[in-house]
């Protein structure tokens, strides 16, 4: 388990300030933990009068330098604090904390009066001290959960429950090892920036080490990490340690030599306000790659001059999806541009549209996700060898490099325009998409809230349902197959990755228990029923069984927390997606324009409702059943 808080206080009040930790800082460290071992010498020797009357004094004119120094200190222990009390909840009680634990709250708490005492408005990055206290209480408390919650099993702690005492011990040691990772490698850096000669070679050689101890002592405590939440002690270490980057951006104004993958150093664009621009990905930095070999590509919009950068439609295009050798041969000799990013333009209709008058989103920071990989987003960055043909599976790890990517422009931008700088969990997101890029929604969506950690996004798949037909080619059973063939298990919830979730209703029944912590955190379910072309990608040979599975589905799923349907009710015709078309877009179902009710799914959440009607389907098409629960008429 993490130490005891005991021994976090003796540590803290060692460390040796020869590693460029200052006065300021001690007397902040010393708040933070309590008096014990503290006396006034520790505060007096700065030639400032006495305790309370220097730097550290409550509202005293610190520099910005010791500041910066304090800052990062009490985010590190703060972190380490946060961890240690959600691992003793999970020891002692067997589940994870109550909202209001008092371990949780007392960190956050001490990090606060810390921050407070040492820094003064516009100390750090020109920000307020209330903004610089709510965005180290976010990111304290949002990088300690997504840790745990990599571990455990999601905010709801699915997996632990359903380990025996073996595979306990194995997560208990994943965390405990990951933790002190975090925890030693945030003193490295901390210690580095603070001297005026940081070695960012030294440094980087000092991270690999420690990742590499921490891999070593979870290999040996656990039989296969994997089997309990889909990594390896190698893909969880790394997740750990990208963590401990966007920590050090946060708790630092200026991180100088270190080189980051997370936060403003690491903005790699710039794009003008209120225009599209496509940004090229360097496959060497992020290990991104299309179909055909090329560099991935995605396209941005920033919100025009006037407008929140902080609100953002994430869009992810359809295209299909080939499996075997024959169908990719023929994909790729028919339609190379499925297998390229870089002549793909953005979508300009419905919820995609640029107008104001079509779309209320029209002057959100929008992005748009090629696809290129004929994997549905879901490739984990592995080359599948089908006989004469080998297909690049890199989806998910597009998909998620791009996002990254524009979380730090973003983050560099705001910070640049004052005020309160970014927030993560401020950010107000739209993320979905349309055909294939509807499975990569459900199948990245936990990724935006547990490790992106945005919190405050909605997710709309659209004409993406994933639904079994319950044969060996289905959807199931080539979840089974191309799940490890895709290198996919990896990237999916660590509390849902077999074949099985895959499918949509499944999936969602995993994640339901994890949404909802805060209003917005919700599925959007959009589709026609009559949609020959989802139909043919899941293998369904009869329409009425298609349409009959879907109403199975959405009845047996519809009371879930978190999630909600839209189904239009076209009968006549066979429509795939359905938020870019205008007409759907602008038409009512069950009394509720389309556009509007994603208003409501932004701006008053709690009210949201299913809309879906039985409609004429009994009677057009042969073989529907009526729904097996009740709808509108």
């Amino acid at each position: 388990m993490i130490s005891p808080k005991g021994k976090l206080v003796n540590e803290g009040l060692t460390r040796s300030p020869a590693r460029g930790f200052s006065l300021a800082a001690a007397f902040a460290s010393c708040m933070f933990f309590g008096s014990i071992g503290c006396s006034e010498s520790s505060s007096s020797d700065d030639g400032s009068g006495g305790a309370g009357g220097g730097a550290a004094g409550a509202g005293g004119g610190a520099s910005a330098g010791e500041c910066t120094t304090v800052t990062a200190e009490v985010l590190r222990i703060c972190v380490e604090e946060y961890g240690a009390a959600v691992a003793s909840c999970y020891d002692t009680t067997d589940a994870p904390c109550a909202a209001s634990d008092a371990g949780k709250s007392g960190a956050l708490g001490k990090m606060t009066e810390a921050v407070a005492s040492a820094c003064t408005d516009g100390a750090f990055a020109g920000l307020s001290t209330n903004a610089l206290v709510g965005r180290l209480e976010n990111a304290c408390a949002s990088e300690a959960s997504s840790l745990a919650w990599r571990t455990y099993g999601g905010p709801q702690g699915a997996v632990w429950p359903s380990a025996d005492a073996s595979g306990q011990s194995c997560l208990a040691e994943a965390h405990r090892a990951a933790m002190d990772l975090v925890d030693s490698s945030l003193s490295a850096i901390n210690a580095c920036l603070a001297e005026t000669d940081c070695d960012s070679t030294t440094l980087a050689a000092e991270r690999t080490a420690l990742a590499a101890a921490a891999v070593s002592s979870i290999d040996s405590a656990c039989g296969d990490l994997s089997t309990l939440v889909s990594l390896d002690p190698q893909t969880y270490v790394d997740r750990a340690a990208g963590q401990v980057d966007c920590l050090t951006a946060t708790g630092h104004a200026d991180t100088g030599p270190v080189e980051l993958d997370c936060g403003p150093s690491n903005a790699q664009f710039e794009a003008p306000r209120g225009e599209w621009k496509q940004v090229v990905v360097d496959g060497a930095k992020w290990g991104t790659m299309c179909g055909d070999g090329s560099d991935y590509a995605f396209q941005i919009r920033l919100a025009p001059e006037g407008e929140r950068l902080d609100r953002v439609v994430i869009g992810l295009q359809g295209g299909g999806v080939c499996l075997f050798e024959s169908d990719c041969t023929a994909r790729l000799a028919s339609s190379p541009g499925l297998f390229t990013a870089m002549d793909d333009e953005a979508l300009g209709f419905g919820i995609a549209s640029d107008d104001p008058a079509e779309s209320p989103f029209a002057n959100w920071t929008k992005v748009y996700l090629p696809y290129c990989n004929q994997d549905v987003f879901a490739g984990g960055g592995v080359t599948e060898s089908l006989g004469a043909i080998d297909v690049p599976r890199y989806g998910s790890v597009n998909l998620r490099a791009a996002v990254r990517m524009v979380r730090d422009v973003l983050w560099k931008m705001m910070d640049e325009e004052g005020g309160a700088g970014f927030r993560p969990d401020e950010i107000v997101s739209l993320f979905g998409g349309w055909s294939a890029g509807g499975y990569g929604t459900i199948y990245n969506y936990h990724w935006m809230l547990d490790d992106l950690q945005w919190p405050r996004t909605a997710a709309f798949p659209d004409a993406g349902m994933a639904l079994d037909n319950g044969s060996t080619l289905g959807v199931a059973g080539l979840g089974v197959v191309k799940i490890p063939a895709w290198g996919t298990m990896p990237n999916l919830p660590p509390y849902c990755f077999d074949g099985g979730c895959a499918v949509g209703p499944v999936l969602y029944e995993a994640i339901s228990p994890r949404l909802l912590q805060v209003p917005e955190q919700q599925i959007l379910v959009l589709s026609n029923p009559k949609d020959d072309t989802q139909r043919g990608d899941a293998f369904f040979d009869d329409e009425a069984v298609w349409i009959n599975t879907l109403r199975q589905a959405y009845c047996n799923t519809k009371d879930l927390a978190g999630l909600h349907y839209y189904f239009t009710s076209v009968s006549d015709q066979s429509i795939h997606v359905v938020s870019v078309r205008p007409e759907l877009w602008a038409g009512e179902v069950d009394g509720e324009v389309m556009r509007d009710w994603f208003v409501r799914a932004v701006t008053e959440p709690d009210t949201l409702v299913n809309r879906v009607e039985e409609g004429d389907f009994v009677q057009a098409i042969s073989g529907v059943q009526p729904f097996p629960c009740q709808v509108a008429p």
